[in-house]
């Protein structure tokens, strides 16, 4: 201001953007970044959920119907039905020393002794310490070794004369 002019200030290159308007942009350019992080977490957990779900219902369902379907559990106990006490008292006794197939029993897994009595499983020729035999086969009808079936009617009576 010396040579008597007036002072003009310098132009303005562009007007600088508030803060208001500057943290919205900033924010607004890390918004797909938290979204991909967000959809990473979240979408593995909603379905290991909504297995984990589907998995409860079907067990709830297969229980709930099992329960209901009451006839045939009926039917099942009926053919797994064991021998009775007159039956039983049919199957040969011996003792352990007379024994074809071996001395270990099956139903306790332990080993028959020579004077222990036991019982011989007719057709297979299995035999069992003789209280083993009778709990598993009053239970049971089927030999605890090789499952073969036990007909009442193929019993014999040990006082029977035997052909053979």
């Amino acid at each position: 201001m010396r040579h008597g002019g007036h002072y003009t200030p310098p132009p303005l290159l562009s007007p600088s953007p508030s803060p208001a308007l500057n943290s919205t942009t900033t924010a607004g350019s890390h918004h797909p970044m938290l979204v991909s992080v967000f959809l990473a977490l979240f979408l593995p957990c909603a379905g290991m959920s909504a297995v984990f779900i589907v998995y409860i219902c079907l067990l709830w369902y297969a229980t709930n119907y099992r329960t209901g379907n009451s006839g045939s559990l009926a039917i099942k106990q009926v053919a797994e039905k064991g021998l009775s006490v007159s039956e039983l008292e049919k199957l040969p006794k011996v003792t352990g020393k007379e024994l074809v197939l071996g001395t270990e029993c099956a139903v306790c897994l332990d080993e028959i002794e020579a004077e222990q009595p036991a019982r011989v499983v007719p057709g297979c020729n299995h035999g069992f310490h003789l209280q083993c035999a009778d709990t598993w086969l009053s239970k049971h009808s089927v030999c605890p070794v090789c499952r073969a079936k036990l007909e009442p009617d193929q019993l014999f009576d040990a006082s029977d004369e035997n052909p053979c």
